[in-house]
């Protein structure tokens, strides 16, 4: 006994190992890719379920599609409508796994295990590499079930073992039997496979396993309530979707199957030609898809209802913390992590921008309140430098997507650069602060020419950022462009200002601030440039200078 125990738990062992190894390559090399086509083909609930079902069936875990649709509600990115699309179509690709499980294909593991080892050991290129590591996953998977179901053909031989399964005849238990399995498993897939193996070697009668099925379907709410907690309310509402439509379908369907369960015993018999793992297999695909032709007219109201459940606090949550997308407030997953910090990001970068307008504004007209607001506000860009940094260091210890892991080093650096604006920010606080203090004043062609030049390096600094977070490239050409108006500038004004002191037209304090403050707006465009081209395999303005050298040559 002692040995078909410990068989079982190898086979286990290796059965969940080959999922998640299978499920993160796939999400690993497709992640990016999913996570845009989520972005683009979410726009109504119906379009929401064909895509949440395709994605669920390409990643094999409904689990991780759920967390990662809950991830986007987290960060604005998809309305709660649109969520419940995706979740009820996760639901329907969840089932792909039990189906190709049903399949066997265990004779064949070893050879597709040696593929995948073979793809991952001796080819450089990552695209084949990810490959061979899915197929790895999937090769192990089988060699799983393979022990498993060598396990399970001497415990049937067991009196004792029969016994206690069959039984196993009170629906209700076997609903929390599959309930508190998935929960512990993390994963309905396993459960439905470990069944499916166990109704194959006549352990489990039909009848019981569409409940413990039923119970899987509530047991697989775990992840996406446990990753919502602490997170903001439309998170939370989200897993609340994935929660209230596994529960209420499974009511309905548990009601359908008191009512009529040998008629339907009898179906499941005939389609799947008698095969036990068949009838598991066609019962989980078909309870699922039946849930969602009943629930999807009714999403709608599914949706209000989690309003009802989850309701605002008197203060919002843009109020009552400084990181929106990521930190305790946050639902980590590994597809997401990037696109939440350059959404952090971006937000960081107006905050800057609009500190920039304040420091000018604070200098020009020497309001004390303005002066006061910047100090406040550069400590919120440093404490928001420290947490990104952080952040980005954290998921770079992750299994990120193969697009998503590329782009950290420009991440690293657009974070820095957002910072140093807000630096220089706080650099035209304090000549603000010193003219207040000294009584300095400027000329009015220094003040025009400071505002001019300021509305150049806003609209420089706008455009590199909506290029960054929203790889936006309309005004790529008008970034390289304004970045050489700014660069003309600077060297016009500090012309212009030494003929002004030339002239006694000025003091030497207020020169040696104005170039100063020109000087911190030219490198105030700089960064910005620097910003929008971060994430781009080749930089335009190297390429620029180029072209612009050969022209001379010729």
């Amino acid at each position: 006994m002692a040995n078909i125990i410990l068989g079982l738990m190898g086979g286990l062992g290796l059965f969940l190992f080959g999922m998640k190894l299978m499920s993160d390559s796939l999400e690993k090399a497709a992640g990016a890719k999913m996570r845009s086509i989520l972005e683009m083909f979410t726009k109504t609930p119906f379009r929401g379920l064909l895509v949440g079902t395709v994605f669920t069936a390409i990643i094999q875990s409904s689990s991780a599609a759920t967390v990662m649709v809950v991830s986007f509600v987290n960060s604005g990115l998809m309305s709660l409508y649109q969520a419940a699309g995706v979740i009820m179509g996760a639901n329907i690709g969840t089932t792909v796994t039990s189906q190709l499980i049903s399949f066997n294909l265990s004779e064949l593991s070893p050879v597709i295990v040696m593929v995948g080892v073979i793809m991952v050991m001796f080819c450089k290129n990552n695209a084949i590499r990810r490959t061979g590591e899915v197929l790895l996953g999937f090769g192990i998977l089988f060699m799983g079930l393979m022990n498993m179901s060598s396990s399970m053909s001497v415990l049937k031989e067991s009196p004792q073992v029969v016994g206690v399964l069959s039984s196993l005849t009170n629906r209700f238990a076997a609903i929390l039997l599959g309930l508190a399995v998935t929960a512990v498993l993390q994963s309905s897939s396993a459960t439905v496979g470990i069944v499916l193996l166990l109704a194959s070697q006549g352990l489990l009668d039909i009848r019981i396993c569409l409940f413990i099925i039923l119970g899987c379907n509530i047991g697989a709410c775990v992840s996406a309530l446990m990753a919502s907690l602490g997170a903001k309310k439309e998170a939370k509402r989200a897993a609340l979707i994935h929660f209230l439509f596994n529960v209420i379908g499974s009511v309905l369907i548990f009601i359908v199957l008191s009512i009529g369960l040998e008629p339907i015993v009898s179906g499941l018999a005939m389609i799947s030609n008698g095969n036990p793992a068949r009838e598991v297999a066609n019962a989980h695909t078909i309870i699922k898809i039946v849930e969602v032709i009943v629930l999807f007219p009714f999403n709608k109201q599914i949706v209000k209802l989690t309003y009802l459940i989850v309701r605002e606090d008197v203060q919002t949550e843009k109020e009552s913390g400084k990181l929106q997308y990521i930190g305790a407030k946050s639902v980590f997953s590994p597809t997401t992590a990037v696109f939440d910090a350059t959404r952090e990001m971006e937000r960081m970068g107006h905050i800057a921008i609009e500190n920039l307008q304040r420091a000018m504004n604070a200098l020009l007209t020497l309001n004390e309140e303005d002066i006061k607001k910047v100090y406040e506000v550069e400590h919120e860009i440093d404490y928001l430098n420290h947490a990104i940094t952080s952040y980005l260091v954290k998921i770079n210890q992750t299994t990120l997507p193969a697009d998503d892991a590329k782009s950290l080093g420009g991440l690293f650096h657009v974070v820095n650069d957002i910072e140093r604006i807000g630096d220089h920010a706080e650099n035209i606080a304090d000549a603000a602060k010193s003219r207040l203090e000294r009584g300095v004043d400027f000329s009015e062609d220094a003040r025009k020419e400071l505002s001019v030049m300021l509305d150049l390096v806003i609209k420089v600094t706008t455009y590199a950022l909506d290029m960054f977070s929203h790889n936006n490239q309309e005004h790529m050409q008008e970034i390289l462009d304004l970045e050489d108006m700014v660069d003309d500038m600077e060297r016009d004004l500090q012309e212009s200002h030494i003929q002004r002191l030339t002239r006694n037209e000025c003091t030497p304090s207020a020169g040696m601030m104005f170039s100063d403050i020109v000087s911190g707006l030219e490198r105030v465009s700089d960064h910005a440039t620097n910003i929008a081209f971060s994430l781009l395999d080749e930089d335009p303005i190297e390429q620029q200078k180029e072209q612009r050298a050969a022209g001379m040559s010729l």
